[in-house]
């Protein structure tokens, strides 16, 4: 029997225990999954009383992509909130299956988080979106031909993206642009030709993780915040050919000024 033999909820419940323990925390507030690009955020939501190895906690594994971390940190803020920090994301295309991508959101759940924050480095559809734009996820269109739900589960996705948490994002900055995500199911990046489909049914972004997440995360009775950076206008939409490298380099660029406007707007959820 492999881990994800195991009923999920079961399996939830063990890693939350696992948490539990190793913190001391008995239960958090907020969790917050930070993709390429939004890693400095942790350490401006507040302090950091522990920081665990994310491969001794049951159910998940080191990460697989360049650039993320592989931890799960626990942090207090000024307001006395705890945020679960899970910087080690499973992919699809990892090949784990859905139940490891949407893992961790369940073990949020579990350990009490109310709230979930998603983020990610993305292609943008719109050439106005320069490489370094954050832009609030409104919607997405799921193109895994996967669901985290089994069996005869019926979910509502009306306002997945909470509404409530876009405005506040948007009191503290009025300029941020929202749009609606596809998730492909990688690892290649999309064709000029797939890109201009996803245009057609009406996606703005395009990237490999986030909406999985979300829905498992509605399932769990989360309200949802998503937001994404734009590291690369999507093939076809520019020229130039796109590289994991590229992805990071404006992440890196980006960090600090998205990290800082992420720390704000979850201190006001």
């Amino acid at each position: 029997m492999t881990t994800f033999d195991i009923d999920p909820s079961t399996l939830a419940q063990e890693a939350a225990g696992a948490i539990a323990e190793a913190t001391g925390v008995a239960k958090h507030d907020l969790a917050v999954v930070l993709g390429s690009g939004w890693g400095q955020a942790a350490e401006l939501i507040g302090e950091t009383t522990h920081t665990l190895d994310a491969a001794t906690i049951p159910g998940f594994h080191a990460p697989a992509v360049p650039g993320h971390k592989g931890h799960i940190s626990s942090i207090l803020t000024r307001d006395g909130k705890r945020v679960l920090v899970l910087g080690a994301r499973s992919h699809f295309y990892e090949g784990r299956g859905v139940r490891a991508v949407v893992h961790p959101i369940r073990t949020a759940a579990a350990a009490g988080c109310t709230q979930l924050v998603l983020t990610n480095g993305c292609g943008g559809l719109n050439p106005n979106w320069a490489p370094g734009t954050p832009v609030l996820i409104s919607d997405h269109i799921n193109l895994t031909a996967a669901s985290p739900l089994e069996g005869a589960t019926f979910v509502d996705l009306t306002d997945l993206y909470s509404s409530r948490l876009r405005r506040i994002a948007r009191e503290v900055d009025p300029s941020l642009d929202e749009g609606v995500y596809a998730q492909f199911t990688g690892p290649h990046y999309e064709t000029p030709a797939e890109v201009q489909y996803a245009k057609v049914i009406g996606a703005n972004l395009v990237g490999m993780s986030t909406a999985l997440e979300a829905i498992a995360a509605r399932h769990a009775g989360m309200e949802v915040f998503g937001i994404s950076l734009v590291t690369n206008l999507a093939a076809g939409i520019s020229d130039m050919a796109l590289s994991h490298e590229e992805v990071i380099e404006a992440g890196q660029a980006a960090g600090p000024r998205i990290s800082k406007l992420l720390a704000e707007i979850i201190s006001r959820f």
